[in-house]
Formats: structure tokens, sequence, C-alpha cells
């Protein structure tokens, strides 16, 4: 896949990595209403899966090309939103509080943040955005804060993410019989589905308004 320089195309990627993962729920859903009683029961939990997996899949993707058409712009730190910054140091604050440093290290870390307003955003690191196979409704408002967008919109759907798509789902995963009735069919799919268009439409009105820079 190209990288997303311009606004264009980070909208048509964003657009086109949902597309195959709601044609493919949809033709889940299609083979249920064909199948008979027993595939019908395996289809369905494979439904959950499927449906977690691609709103998981789609959050990193959407969240890694929005930072990355960011990046390729290089704008200076000093003209984005402060969380940019803030991201460009975490992977170092996790490592100093992970061992023990000198007085000497915890300096030179707080003399580059001071002085780093100037330079440019130009690489995404690749561990940024890290759904930890367990995309929770705190690890979505952990991503969403790292993308610099609100995480209030979720807020209504977190007993559907954490139960109904990540707790089913961990439970088909480790082999627990667990029953999905066919008549959750229609809201799980359209919930999942919601979710995704949410969370590319927050990004992509991010990168068409630019309002990831301090005006």
């Amino acid at each position: 896949m190209s990288k997303p320089y311009s606004a264009e195309d980070f909208t048509n990627q964003i657009i086109s990595d949902r597309t195959w993962r709601l044609r493919e729920i949809s033709d889940l859903k299609s083979a249920i209403h064909q199948s008979d009683h027993i595939m019908e029961k395996v289809l369905l939990r494979a439904l959950v899966t499927i449906s977690y997996a691609h709103w998981e899949g789609h959050v990193r993707n959407s969240a890694m090309l929005y930072l990355t058409h960011i990046a390729l712009r290089k704008f200076d730190y000093s003209r984005l939103n402060p969380q940019f910054m803030k991201n460009y140091f975490l992977p170092r604050l996790s490592a100093l509080s992970a061992s023990k440093v000198s007085l000497a290290s915890k300096c030179a870390l707080l003399d580059d943040i001071l002085s780093s307003a100037n330079k440019k955003f130009s690489r995404v690191n690749d561990d940024l955005v890290n759904t930890k196979s367990n995309l929770n409704s705190e690890v979505l408002r952990e991503i969403c804060l790292i993308c610099g967008i609100s995480s209030a919109s979720f807020e209504a759907y977190e007993s559907f993410i954490d139960v109904i798509l990540l707790k089913r789902r961990n439970d088909i995963a480790h082999g627990e019989d667990t029953f999905i009735a066919k008549t959750d069919m229609n809201e799980l799919a359209a919930k999942t589905i919601e979710l995704m268009r949410m969370f590319g439409d927050a990004l992509d009105n991010e990168v068409q308004l630019k309002t990831y820079m301090i005006v």
C-alpha cells in the first residue's frame, strides 16, 4: 500500500481498509442465514471472532495511517498538538521507569524535552499504537489519547466492547463452548461496523480539518 501523503490518500486508505472488513462481516452473516442448525452455531461463533479481529485491525491500521500521514508532512512539534511531542518521549519514559538510571540520564531526558519544540515529527514509533491483542475500552482510550482525539463518543459502547466483543472472543479463543444466539447477530455486526466507522471518521476529520495542528 502506498503511503498516505495527501488528505485524499488518507481518506481513500481508511475507506479501503474498512470496506473489505465490512464485506467479510456481511458475507459471514449471509452464510449464517443460509446454513443449517449445526453449521449456524459454528458460524455465529466465527462471527464474534471475525468482528473483534476487524475492530482491532481497523483501529490499529487507521491509527498508524493517521500518524504516518502527519509524520510524512514533517511539521515541527511546536506546530502540532502537544500530544505528538509527548508521544515522542513515551518510549523513553517507559524505559526510564523500567530500570534504574542515573541522575545524569534523567537530566539528559529533560534537556531533550525542553529543546524539542523545533524538532520535526517525521517518524512513527511502531510500538506506539499497541492494541495489546486485547482492545478493550481502556486500551481504546489510550489509543485515542495518542492520536489526540476524544474518546467520549465511545463511552456509550464500553459494555459492548468489553463484554460482547472482547470477552466473548476471548472465551471462544480459549476453547470455551460459548453460546451465541442468532438474535444477537445483527446487533453484533451493526455495532462493530459503527465503531469502526466512528474511529476512522474521527481521524479523517482531524486530517481534513488539520485540527492536529496548533492554530
